[in-house]
């Protein structure tokens, strides 16, 4: 078998498992990945600005623009300059595969068996980066709002932090299975307070305007809960090579690959990124 290269493949592959698997799509939205990232560390580049817009007033003083402040003033205001600066994105994480396929042991057939083990390649990365971008979560929250023992109170904090930010789009909450069904088992989960919970099914969507979403415990770091605006961040992957080469040692391939994952929030969003539950552990 001549070699192979599948980082085509790859690169449409990894996206729909991520969509399908990621832990924290909300905030990161969809994987972007890439072929071909062996001679750059730098995953893209942002131009950011964090100078406040300044709303003022309307000068109509006879000396402002005129008279004494004739050419010398601007009946608008100060004029602050626009500069947007030029920020670098790298690459925070390398990943590799390295398998091989015996054609007397492999029990199946070569092509199929290739195919079946770059999904489940795509599969393990997902989950490797679903830890990754938890970690870079919880290390660059804005604060930890203490205990998750009591979920409504937890809660209200948040809607205060997110007020008080002005954020005004979707807040997601991204929780432990066990502070997850603690807000199944509330009081406030009732039909009587028109929630929608399905006891049953263990079915939650909302809590006090926040959509929330179970998520294993390994993906919280040391945290219990994350809270975060939706759409705020990327996740990229790079990849440098997928291939299947003629083995040497034994009759049969090697499946090899190479890349890089990453992820970017500004420093203006990370300011509304909380946790619960990390101080406390």
């Amino acid at each position: 078998m001549a070699t192979q290269l599948f980082s085509d493949r790859f690169v449409g592959l990894l996206p729909n498992v991520f969509r399908a698997q990621a832990a924290f799509a909300g905030v990161f939205g969809d994987l972007q990945a890439v072929d071909g990232v062996s001679d750059s560390d730098t995953a893209l580049r942002v131009k950011t600005n964090d100078l406040p817009t300044v709303v003022g007033t309307y000068s109509t003083d006879a000396n402002v623009a005129f008279g004494t402040g004739t050419a010398n003033s601007s009946r608008f205001g100060e004029m602050k300059e626009v500069i947007y600066k030029d920020v670098a994105v790298p690459y925070s994480a390398p990943w590799a595969i390295h398998e091989g396929l015996d054609r007397f042991t492999v029990n199946a057939d070569l092509q199929a068996a290739v195919a079946d083990r770059l999904d489940k390649a795509a599969q393990a990365e997902v989950r490797k980066l679903n830890a990754q971008l938890g970690a870079y979560l919880v290390s660059k929250a804005a604060a930890d709002l203490g205990s998750v023992d009591d979920v409504v109170a937890l809660f209200d904090k948040v809607d205060e932090q997110m007020t008080e930010l002005e954020v005004n789009v979707p807040v997601s909450a991204y929780v432990a299975p066990e502070v997850y069904n603690k807000i199944i088992d509330n009081a406030l989960t009732t039909t009587g307070k028109k929630s929608s919970v399905n006891i049953d099914t263990n079915g939650l969507v909302e809590f006090k305007g926040f959509k929330v979403y179970k998520v294993a415990s390994k993906y919280l770091g040391a945290a219990k809960a994350i809270f975060a605006p939706d759409g705020i961040g990327r996740a990229f992957a790079g990849i440098s090579t997928l291939r299947t080469i003629e083995a040497i040692d034994f009759d049969g391939i090697e499946l090899q690959g190479a890349g890089k994952t990453g992820q970017y929030i500004s420093d203006e969003n990370l300011k509304a990124v909380f946790t619960a539950g990390a101080s406390s552990n």
